[in-house]
């Protein structure tokens, strides 16, 4: 930039005081040093910087200019500086009759500069001028390929990099955005070089008066797309002696607390956003929490009381010290490969004081809402770090993704498929290796990411990569070079992450293929796939939804995996035609259009004929890993895709600057999200658990080693009795039970125990079969199963058809039951059969 520069004295722009005179010309360098009640050092400092802007620069006029933003001294700070500028015109002052805090000093001085770069530094030089060179070098590096990548591609600002930052003190601090105040080592930016016009752009842009300004002013900035380097830099002593406590003021605790009232301040709008989600999971949530004890939800089958077993057999295993992978707690005598099963471990392991503390009722409501919430906020960060500039565009898109209907079907029952607050954090790091600015770094961040992920959800990764893939093809497609550009980098950082991942996951992975109870493949039936009118019908929890028509056409309540509505299809397609130009755009058309077409499955049934077709989903079918994939859950990767494209069209519909063509666009979105807005959950009153089981009375009747026997036994159609363990603290062990575990010599994967003969009749009497004759061939298989059980009790409590039961039970075991309390118990263990 070229502009104005005095030739010395007060800059009136900040202050109201009488300016020096003029000259007009380019200056190369300026440096902007904040100064308040620095009289004891500000002389030293200006005579170290003109010293070395001389020897470095030259001595002519526009060669570099000093300026300092006296903050409202009470000292004599400014009247130094004044005599120092009276014989170097090149430094002036910048000063302000009121202390306002280092921001307002910073964007008075930034914004009264004129140089084509500006240096930003301490009055007591903390960070050596020699250090000037490695900023200037890394923006020029940094200069030359963002120029090479614009001749092939716009960033959304375009441009050449906008700031060097030397980068000492605490680099986590740092990363949360905390600034440089006493008790805090932050030097964002306290030795920075920008370039002028944007330095002078981002701090005019600026609001905060205070410390927080370095965070406020570098998120403007990268939120521009303009890159920012880091560069490691020195510390040196200062110039000048320490000052007496009594010539400088020591800075209190007031310091500390306004900067974290800035930082409140400027991260309200992404709280209040965060606030937002999480009332809108509460409401989704609110009638499961209003009753924890006595409520269930609905349409969970017994996933509810699945997976807050898997909550309390992850708490039981961690604290009495044993293997967090495995467990015989139920499937006796095998067990259950917990890290072949959805226990997420990611959670439930650091959620155990919680578990501990108020139960796995409160656990599980917490993970479904929290989870929620943190999904939708993550997806926000990302669009609104990689696509948008509206906060609330940003908002609406990460709430789609989060809350789109088929996540809010699996939110009844299926954590695993609801916390997904990792993969915008995975995208966001592949994204940055694309780039290529820190491969090792974002690499090796990639595969942490990745591999609590792993502990989080192996499916929803799998299916978020199989996602990414196809977007790298798409892009590849439609923008060939830009693509090909990023495959090195992301290529290496691939491999950086594998090597992370591998040591961190080894022995986990090898447990889960090759360990106790595991299996090969999951069997879900030849209907996995979503209809083609799932893609365009409501699902039950949606606003416009109708119960019936979506169990109809999906595999059970918790598995409505597509149902987005025709409305939001139709107004995503309108959205691509309208945005067709933007590469990003075409990119994520193909990708969502490629999910929808491989969750119909492998076989696609043509709605109202009896045509059966080929489906694309043939191909994946026979992979290792997708081989147990449900296929209908492919169609969820568009609830991101609908997201990002929502907040697209959201950032240009609120600029429109023509009302009735702004207010139409509106109105399109509305009439897409309503019919699909969600409902709270369903919920209906729990089963109670058994006087028996509550009362502690079970103990008399199953020792140690032995299992209990529930009539029926626990399957995936009733697993009540998951909830009764639970409740007893794991005092017992169970035979049957709801898991992933292996069926025959294929070890192929099933929902629940291998069945066995006196199981399948219990079950089959319950649900309506008559008894059969009791034969001496039943007796003594009866006895084989309660022997290879290890079975301890049968416990017949209180239900349909318990008269059947309880005579049938009793002519195979040859005797009559005791009655304790409210459950019938035949006692069973060794000698008693």
């Amino acid at each position: 930039m070229t502009g104005q520069a005095a030739t010395g004295g007060t800059d009136t722009g900040a202050t109201g005081t009488e300016a020096a005179p003029a000259w007009l010309g380019a200056v190369g360098l300026s440096v902007v040093i904040p100064a308040h009640d620095d009289e004891h050092r500000i002389g030293a400092t200006l005579d170290a910087v003109r010293e070395h802007l001389d020897a470095r620069l030259g001595t002519g006029p526009g060669d570099w200019e000093l300026l300092v933003a006296d903050d409202g001294s009470a000292d004599a700070t400014a009247a130094v500086v004044e005599a120092a500028a009276a014989d170097e015109p090149r430094i002036r002052l910048v000063r302000s009759e009121h202390h306002r805090g280092r921001g307002a000093a910073l964007r008075a001085g930034v914004l009264a500069s004129a140089g084509e770069r500006v240096l930003l530094t301490d009055a007591g030089l903390g960070t050596p001028l020699a250090e000037l060179d490695r900023l200037e070098q890394a923006l020029g590096q940094e200069g030359q390929e963002s120029q090479k990548s614009q001749k092939s591609q716009k960033n959304r600002s375009g441009g050449e990099p906008a700031a060097a930052l030397g980068r000492t003190g605490n680099r986590l601090v740092r990363a949360l955005g905390i600034p440089g105040i006493p008790g805090f080592r932050s030097d964002t930016c306290g030795f920075a070089l920008f370039d002028g016009d944007r330095a002078r752009a981002a701090f005019g842009a600026s609001v905060l008066d205070g410390p927080a300004i370095d965070a406020e002013v570098l998120r403007w900035v990268r939120h521009q797309g303009w890159p920012v380097a880091e560069v490691p830099v020195g510390r040196t002593a200062h110039p000048t002696p320490e000052p007496k406590p009594a010539a400088k003021p020591r800075r209190t605790a007031g310091d500390r607390r306004r900067a974290l009232a800035e930082l409140f301040r400027l991260n309200a709008g992404g709280l209040a956003v965060a606030a937002v989600f999480l009332v809108l999971s509460g409401y989704v949530f609110h009638g499961l929490w209003a009753d924890l004890d006595g409520r269930y939800l609905k349409d969970a089958l017994q996933d509810q009381n699945q997976w807050e077993w898997f909550v309390g057999v992850a708490t039981d295993n961690i604290t009495h010290l044993r293997n967090p992978l495995f467990t015989t707690a139920q499937g006796m005598p095998d067990g259950v490969n917990l890290m072949a099963n959805a226990t997420m471990l990611g959670l439930t392991v650091p959620l155990i004081p919680v578990t501990l503390l108020f139960g796995e009722t409160v656990t599980f409501a917490l993970v479904l809402t929290l989870g929620m919430a943190a999904s939708a906020w993550t997806w926000y960060w990302l669009i609104r770090r990689r696509f948008v500039h509206s906060r609330w565009a940003a908002a609406a898109g990460g709430a789609l993704a989060a809350f789109a209907p088929p996540m809010v079907s699996h939110a009844n029952g299926h954590p695993n498929f609801v916390v997904l607050f990792a993969i915008p954090l995975i995208i966001d790091r592949a994204l940055r290796l694309c780039e290529g600015r820190n491969v090792v770094r974002d690499g090796v961040l990639l595969g942490l990411f990745a591999t609590y992920q792993i502990f989080l959800g192996e499916e929803p990764l799998l299916i978020a990569a199989l996602g990414m893939l196809v977007f790298s093809l798409a892009y590849l497609l439609v923008d060939r070079r830009r693509a090909l550009e990023a495959a090195r980098p992301l290529g290496l950082g691939l491999v950086i992450a594998a090597g992370v991942c591998v040591p961190l996951l080894i022995f986990p992975l090898y447990w889960q293929f090759f360990g106790p109870q595991s299996y090969h493949s999951v069997l879900h039936g030849d209907n996995a796939g979503n209809s083609p009118r799932a893609l365009v019908e409501y699902a039950a929890r949606s606003l416009f939804g109708d119960a019936e028509t979506a169990g109809r056409l999906s595999l059970n309540t918790t598995e409505q995996n597509a149902f987005y509505g025709w409305p939001l299809l139709a107004f995503g397609v309108a959205v691509c035609v309208w945005m067709w130009r933007r590469t990003v755009v075409r990119a994520l058309a193909i990708t969502g259009a490629v999910a929808l077409l491989l969750s119909l499955g492998p076989w696609v049934p043509v709605p109202r004929t009896d045509v059966v077709l080929p489906g694309p989903w043939q191909l994946m079918v026979k992979l290792p890993l997708f081989e147990s994939v449900i296929e209908g859950r492919v169609a969820m990767v568009c609830a991101p895709v609908l997201g990002v494209l929502l907040a697209l069209a959201l950032d240009r519909i609120v600029r429109v600057r023509t009302r009735e063509l702004r207010t139409l666009g509106l109105l399109g979105v509305a009439a897409a999200l309503i019919p699909v807005l969600p409902l709270p959950l369903a919920v209906r009153e729990r089963a109670p658990v058994p006087a028996f089981i509550a009362s502690g009375a079970w103990k008399g009747y199953v020792k140690d080693g032995e299992a209990l026997v529930p009539v029926p036994l626990p399957d995936p159609g009733q697993a009540d009795a998951l909830h009764w363990q639970v409740e007893a603290d794991f005092g017992f062990r169970l035979a049957g039970g709801y898991f992933n575990g292996p069926w025959g010599p294929d070890r192929i994967g099933i929902y629940g125990a291998t069945p066995r003969h006196l199981s399948n009749l219990l079950r089959d009497v319950r649900y309506g079969a008559q008894p059969p004759e009791i034969t001496p061939q039943w007796r003594e298989q009866a006895r084989q199963d309660l022997e290879f059980w290890k079975a301890g009790a049968v416990v017949l409590p209180l239900q349909d058809r318990e008269a059947e039961l309880r005579g049938m039970i009793s002519e195979l075991l040859g005797r009559q039951p005791e009655k304790v309390q409210d459950v019938w118990v035949w006692r069973v263990g060794p000698g008693q059969v």
